[in-house]
C-alpha cells in the first residue's frame, strides 16, 4: 500500500522517475564524449576539423554531463525517495520539485549547447559557460529548500546520519560553487585563484558529491540488509571527520608550485588525516554486512554498492601516497591521475548509482525488471572494463612520470604512451557495450504491463 500523508503520496515516484532517467540520459552522453576523446589518442578522432566538436569541447561534455546530469540527477533521486522516507514527511511541493526538474535539465542542456560553442570556463569542474551559473545557483537554492523542510519538520527524536550528510551537503554545494565558478574568474586572480580552484576542484567531490553518496548508503545499505547500521558513534566520526578535513585539502591539486608551502603542507596532512577517518566509515559498512554477506551474490543492488566501497577505500588509499611530493613528482599531469579520476567518479559514486538503479527503478515506473540477466551482464562489463582502464591509466601514468624525470624527449613519451592509449579505448567500449546492456533493461522494464504495488514490494 502506498504511504500517504495529508493525502498527498510520501514519495512522488514520478519525480524519482523523471530524475533517474534524465540521469540515464545524460549519462549516456557522457560516455559518447569520452569515447569520441579517447578516439583522439589513437588518432582516429570522429570529428577532425568539426570546429564545435573539437576533442577540447567534447571533453568538458563529457566531464561535467558526468558530474551534473548523470550524478546530480541520480542524487536527486536518492534524496526524494529517502528524505520523506526517513522523516515522514513528503518533499516541500511537488510542483517546486517540478520545476527544478524542468529547470535542472535546461541547465544541461544550455551546459553542452554552450561548452560546444566555445564558452566554457577555464576552470577544471567548473567549465558551465558564465550564463548558465546563475542559473545553478537558484536552482540549488530551490533545491534546498524543497528537500530541508521535511527535515526541520520531522517529528523524529534524533536525526538519523543520513540527513546530517543531506543537510551538510545543502549546506556545502551552493557555496563551493559560487567560490569556484566566481572568484578565480572574476576577484581573485594568479596564486590564489589557483589556490581557491583548487579547493573547488575537491570541495565539489568532498562536500557535494561524498556527503549525498554516503548519506544515501546510511540508507540503503541497512534497509537492504533488514539490520541496522554496526556503530552510529562511528558513522558520527565519519561525518565529522568529511566535514573538517576535506575543505582544507583542495591545495594538493597544485603541489610543487608558487601557492605558499605551508597551504601545500597542510593540504598534504588534511589529505592524509581524512584517509584515516574513512578507513572507520568503511569498517562501518563491512560490520554491518557481517553474517549476511551472502545478501551480496543474491542482492545486485548491495553488489554495486559494495564494490564502489571498496574502489573508494582503494582510492583513498592511492590519495593518501600520491598526495606526497615524492609521488607528485613522477605522477603529475600523467594519466595516472585520469585513472584516478576515474575510479573515483564512476567506480566509486558511478557504481553506488547503478545500485540505486537496480533498487529503485522499478519502483519508480510500477514494474519488475524485465531482464535482470542483462543486469548481471552490466555488472561485470562495468567492472571489468573499468578495472582495466584504471590499472592501464595507472601504468601509463608511472611510464611517462619516469621519462619526463629523465628528461626523455616530450615525443619518446608520447610514443611510449601509445599501447596503453589503446587499452584504454578498449577497456572504454568495454564499459559502452555494458551500458548497452543497462539502457535496454531500462527501456525495456519501462515498457512491460504495470505491476500492483503490493505485488511489486513483494517482489523486491
Amino acid at each position: 500500500m502506498i504511504a500517504t500523508v495529508g493525502g498527498r503520496p510520501l514519495v512522488n515516484l514520478g519525480l524519482v522517475r523523471a530524475h533517474l532517467t534524465a540521469s540515464a540520459v545524460f549519462f549516456a552522453v557522457s560516455l559518447l564524449g569520452g569515447l569520441a576523446y579517447a578516439f583522439q589518442f589513437n588518432n582516429l578522432y570522429p570529428f577532425e576539423g568539426i570546429e564545435w566538436l573539437s576533442p577540447g569541447r567534447v571533453r568538458l561534455v563529457h566531464t561535467n554531463m558526468a558530474a551534473y546530469g548523470f550524478i546530480a540527477n541520480a542524487f536527486i533521486a536518492g534524496i526524494l525517495y529517502a528524505i520523506p522516507r526517513l522523516t515522514r514527511r513528503p518533499i516541500l511541493s511537488d510542483g517546486l520539485g517540478w520545476l527544478i526538474f524542468g529547470a535542472w535539465q535546461l541547465i544541461m542542456t544550455l551546459t553542452i549547447v554552450g561548452q560546444l560553442a566555445g564558452y566554457g570556463q577555464a576552470i577544471e569542474w567548473g567549465e558551465t559557460p558564465v550564463f548558465v551559473d546563475p542559473l545553478v545557483l537558484v536552482g540549488l537554492v530551490l533545491l534546498v529548500v524543497n528537500m530541508a523542510v521535511p527535515i526541520f519538520q520531522s517529528d523524529e527524536p534524533g536525526l538519523y546520519v543520513s540527513l546530517w550528510y543531506f543537510l551538510a551537503a545543502f549546506a556545502w554545494t551552493g557555496l563551493v560553487y559560487f567560490m569556484g565558478n566566481y572568484l578565480p574568474q572574476f576577484w581573485v586572480p594568479g596564486t590564489a585563484g589557483a589556490a581557491i580552484t583548487g579547493l573547488f576542484i575537491h570541495d565539489l567531490v568532498g562536500l557535494f558529491v561524498t556527503p549525498i553518496g554516503w548519506g544515501l548508503m546510511y540508507y540503503f545499505v541497512p534497509l537492504l540488509l533488514r539490520k541496522p547500521i554496526w556503530s552510529h558513534a562511528l558513522s558520527l566520526i565519519g561525518f565529522w571527520g568529511i566535514a573538517f578535513f576535506y575543505p582544507m585539502q583542495g591545495v594538493h591539486h597544485f603541489l610543487l608550485s608558487p601557492i605558499p608551502m605551508y597551504a601545500q603542507y597542510g593540504a598534504i596532512v588534511a589529505t592524509i588525516a581524512v584517509e584515516i577517518v574513512v578507513v572507520t566509515v568503511l569498517v562501518n559498512f563491512f560490520g554491518t554486512l557481517h553474517g549476511r554477506s551472502d545478501a551480496i551474490r543474491g542482492n545486485l543492488a548491495l553488489r554495486w554498492f559494495y564494490t564502489g566501497m571498496v574502489m573508494y577505500g582503494i582510492t583513498c588509499l592511492q590519495c593518501a601516497f600520491q598526495v606526497t611530493l615524492t609521488f607528485q613528482k613522477v605522477i603529475h599531469f600523467t594519466d595516472w591521475v585520469v585513472g584516478h579520476a576515474h575510479m573515483v567518479m564512476f567506480g566509486v559514486f558511478g557504481f553506488w548509482i547503478m545500485g540505486f538503479f537496480v533498487e529503485l527503478w522499478p519502483r519508480a515506473v510500477g514494474r519488475p525488471w524485465a531482464t535482470p540477466q542483462l543486469l548481471t551482464l552490466h555488472y561485470w562489463f562495468t567492472l571489468i572494463g573499468l578495472a582495466l582502464m584504471v590499472v592501464d591509466l595507472t601504468a601509463a601514468g608511472l611510464v611517462q612520470g619516469f621519462s619526463w624525470g629523465a628528461l626523455s624527449h616530450f615525443g619518446e613519451s608520447v610514443v611510449a604512451s601509445m599501447p596503453f592509449w589503446w587499452v584504454r579505448t578498449f577497456a572504454g567500449l568495454v564499459i559502452v557495450a555494458g551500458q548497452g546492456f543497462f539502457f535496454y533493461a531500462l527501456w525495456a522494464t519501462a515498457r512491460e504491463p504495470a505491476t500492483a504495488p503490493e505485488a511489486l514490494e513483494a517482489a523486491a
